[in-house]
This record gives structure tokens, C-alpha cells and sequence, in this order.
């Protein structure tokens, strides 16, 4: 959902009051006798003194915590766009494609003294230029630490010291019903203040797993629900407790029209922290891995989708799953203490997983259950260097007639005609399979993908989502 959708803004107490001071001028004061002026009350000393103790809350006391924090991030984006044919007709020439500069809008919160800032990774995409704009109004170039796109997390850094910082809290002890706090700066400039946005509802539920797109793309897992309202350009604010404390990012809406309907998701905080700590140590994020493929659902049956088990498609010869006895065709029911009814839920938990951390599974397999640990690990590297990739994927793009012809339940994306031996081996994709979104970008050409593949190389992690036999899979690999 990109549409942006600006409704009319009210006049600020301030705005007002200048306002009235303006009108006033050259105007003739009206004679008052000296009773009336003494039934006048006196005027406050200052605005927070004339605040009674009854107008104060939970959620006052919470955004005067967190608000200083908040930051709007403005981006640009450059991309090259074609002329007009019929004025290149008219002058004479081929085809040109020209320049231009697309703005973007965005939020995020200080969460180092020194300047490092987080947002969601869709807000600075393909940016070329970032910039922040704090609660004083001051204006800074930001430089962009690193994105993890599976997470939609981003952390950016400005020059500062000593700047207001944002309290994180525990995402794990969220308690459905309670206060929750959006802040963010939803049309950024065009309000013409850089006082931050207040929303407030209640959590209205946790774990969810979000298969639409919001206004991110792509799916978003295990998030926190709630019922403040998340507009256009919240995105990367924090989604804030009672206490003043930061319990999650927010990230998405979910609405037909671009506007917030009363359901958001922000991503846990607890996840966030990780997140945040690999990417300002590392500038890259460690991708828990244990070797095991699932495979989706694909099915126009919501409760078949969700309720399908997290079944195994394939397991990686001398992986960490290899090595604990999973095969092919086991349906994992329980990982830790987490029940596991679909594979969004096992991707879910390894969201959650650290590098080394081992994870306790409960399988079926067949008429039989059994429990086994798995050890988890980072994603091995895959050597081949991004032209490799591209020289052995032959792509083409999906038509009616190709949709039709091989029966693939998608409307778009990348049909894979051929592939190299090395890369079949370890991508784990074939001829026939229809590649449909690469880590957050959703595939609907060869030229997408190809785009995509370029653009995510060298930036870490890749996941990869195909259609075969119509049964969506996933596949994670890194491009050197």
C-alpha cells in the first residue's frame, strides 16, 4: 500500500495564538473599568504549571519519556526514467531516459547517545541521500550503518553527543489489552512542525503472522497488533508502553484504502535489540540457519494456509538438521516452548534464535512423534560472485499464456527456464520453479529479479521465494 492520503491538519494553540496576537495589532484597546479586570483571572505563569495533576496519565507521562527521542528520517532516491517518445520523435533520436529524485518519509528513534538511530529498512531503501530531522527541529545527514530486509530493520547514525535517547523495553511481557503508544511523524514536513505524532489504543494481540503486505512488502512475522492508529510515514516509530518504554518498531498497516483502519503491527523490540547489536558491531546481520527447506502453502483456504504444519521439504546434507535426524517430510509441532502450526511459525522462531543457541524440536513423522535439539549456525556463504548467479539463472517472465500453459497458481514473477548445475545445488531450485519475491521485493518480471539478485548482493543474506508444483518454498543464500 504506497498511496498517501493527507487530510486536512487543525490549527496548533500556538498557531492560533500568534494568529490572534497578529489580528490585534493597530487595534484599540477597549476601556475596561477597574472591577472588571479584577473579576479577570490572572494569567498563568507558565503553560505546565496551569496543567492540573488529573489531565496527567499514563500516556502523557510515557510520551514526554519517549517523544524526545523520536526523529523524522526524509530519504532521495535517484532512478532513471525514460523521456517522452513523442518528444524524442519530434527531435529526432532514440529513446533517453533521464534523472529524477524521489523523495521518501519515514520515522525512527535515538537509541545511542552518540547518534545511532532505528528505523525500518523499506523507509531507506535504495536511498541515496538520508537525512534526519530531530525534535528541536534541527536538520542532519545520516549515514546508513545497515538493513536487515527479512527483519524490515534499518539502523542509521548521525553526528551527536549526548542526544536524547529512547528506553527499551521487553517485547516478551507484552500483555494483550494494555496501553500502547504509537509515536511517529506521519507527513513529516508538511505539518510544518517537528513535534512528533501521538496515537494510543491497546495492544490487540502478539505472534501475529502478517501474509498481506502492509506498507512495507513482503510477509511480517511474530508481530505485536494494536489498535493505534499507524499512518503513512509511522513507519520506524516506536510503538511505546504505560511506562515510557519502547516494546516495538512500527512497521505496517493493514488497510484497503492506505490509511490506518485500526490495525497495525510493530516488530517486538526484543528481536529489534538483536537486530541493532549485529548491525552496529558487524554492519551485517549472522542469519540463524539449520539447513532444513519448508514448504508453504499456497492456498486459497485462510485456515488450510495457517493450519497446515510446518512441513519439511528438504534438509541439507551435513547441516545442523541433518545432523539431528530430520528428513524430508517431518512435521515440526513444537520448537522450544513455541507451538508450530505452519512454516510462518518456524520462520517465526528463527527470527527469535541467536548463532549457537540449539533448539529443542518436536516432530512427526509418520503415525510417530519424537523430540531432538538442533544446533543453530550461520548461513554458509555461498562463493559464486553475483555474476555467476545471473549467467546461470535464464529467467523469463510470467505471462497469461506461460501461467496458463504450466499451470502456476501466481500471476506474476520470474520463470526459472534454465539453471547451472552448482547454482541448482545451492540454491535448491530447478526449470519450471517461479521465483515470486527476494527478501522484501515482490517479483513480478525477469527484469525484477535480475534487479533484485544485483541490488542484494554483497549485502548479506538473501531469501528467496519460488513457486513449484504450486506449493511456495523458500531458499536463503548470500552473493559475493
Amino acid at each position: 500500500m504506497n498511496g498517501r492520503f493527507l487530510t486536512s491538519v487543525g490549527m496548533t494553540a500556538r498557531s492560533f495564538a500568534v494568529l490572534l496576537a497578529a489580528t490585534s495589532l493597530g487595534c484599540k484597546e477597549t476601556p475596561r473599568s477597574e472591577a472588571a479586570q479584577l473579576r479577570e483571572p490572572a494569567a498563568p505563569q507558565s503553560a505546565a504549571a496551569s496543567v492540573s495533576d488529573s489531565r496527567r496519565t499514563a500516556i502523557t507521562r510515557a510520551v514526554d519519556r519517549v517523544a524526545p527521542a523520536v526523529v523524522t528520517v526524509q530519504t532521495e532516491m535517484r532512478e532513471r526514467v525514460q523521456t517522452d517518445p513523442l518528444f524524442d520523435w519530434f527531435f529526432g533520436g532514440g529513446a533517453r531516459t533521464q534523472q529524477r529524485v524521489v523523495p521518501g518519509l519515514g520515522s525512527g528513534f535515538i537509541v545511542n547517545p552518540d547518534g545511532v538511530i532505528v528505523t525500518n529498512a523499506h523507509v531507506v531503501a535504495n536511498a541515496s541521500r538520508i537525512s534526519v530531522m530531530q525534535r528541536d527541529g534541527s536538520v542532519s545527514p545520516a549515514t546508513l550503518l545497515g538493513t536487515d530486509e527479512t527483519n524490515d530493520i534499518a539502523v542509521i547514525k548521525i553526528e551527536g553527543r549526548n542526544l536524547p535517547v529512547a528506553t527499551l523495553g521487553n517485547s516478551a511481557a507484552v500483555l494483550i489489552g494494555e496501553w500502547a503508544i504509537a509515536i511517529g511523524n506521519p507527513y513529516g514536513f508538511v505539518l510544518g512542525n517537528s513535534e512528533p505524532t501521538v496515537t494510543a489504543g491497546v495492544i490487540s494481540g502478539v505472534g501475529r503472522n502478517l501474509l498481506a503486505r502492509g506498507e512495507g512488502s513482503g510477509a511480517y512475522l511474530d508481530m505485536i497488533q494494536t489498535d493505534a492508529s499507524i499512518n503513512p510515514g509511522n513507519s520506524g516509530g516506536p510503538l511505546v508502553n504505560a511506562d515510557g518504554e519502547v516494546i516495538g518498531v512500527n512497521s505496517s498497516i493493514y488497510s484497503p484504502s492506505g490509511g490506518s483502519v485500526g490495525i497495525g503491527f510493530a516488530i517486538p523490540i526484543n528481536r529489534v535489540k538483536r537486530v541493532v547489536e549485529d548491525l552496529v558491531a558487524h554492519r551485517a546481520i549472522r542469519r540463524p540457519w539449520i539447513g532444513v527447506r519448508m514448504r508453504y502453502p499456497q492456498s486459497d483456504n485462510v485456515r488450510e494456509a495457517i493450519a497446515s504444519g510446518a512441513i519439511i521439504a528438504a534438509v541439507t546434507p551435513g547441516s545442523p538438521a541433518s545432523r539431528a535426524g530430520l528428513q524430508a517430510g517431518d512435521v515440526i509441532l513444537k520448537a522450544g516452548e513455541r507451538a508450530v502450526h505452519n512454516p510462518f511459525d518456524w520462520e517465526a522462531t528463527l527470527l527469535d534464535v541467536r548463532v549457537g543457541d540449539r533448539i529443542a524440536l518436536h516432530v512427526r513423522r509418520g503415525g510417530r512423534e519424537f523430540d531432538t535439539q538442533v544446533a543453530v549456525q550461520d548461513l554458509p556463504e555461498v562463493s559464486a560472485p553475483k555474476v555467476q548467479v545471473l549467467r546461470e539463472l535464464e529467467l523469463v517472465t510470467v505471462t497469461p499464456a506461460i501461467r496458463a500453459e504450466r499451470r502456476i497458481r501466481n500471476e506474476n514473477g520470474a520463470l526459472i527456464l534454465t539453471v547451472g548445475p552448482q547454482t541448482a545445488e545451492q540454491l535448491g531450485v530447478q526449470p519450471g520453479d517461479v521465483i515470486v519475491q527476494i527478501n522484501r521485493t515482490p517479483i513480478a518480471s525477469a527484469q525484477d529479479a535480475a534487479k533484485a539478485l544485483d541490488y542484494f548482493s554483497g549485502r548479506g543474506a538473501i531469501r528467496m521465494y519460488f513457486e513449484r508444483e504450486g506449493n511456495i518454498y523458500t531458499t536463503d543464500f548470500i552473493i559475493r
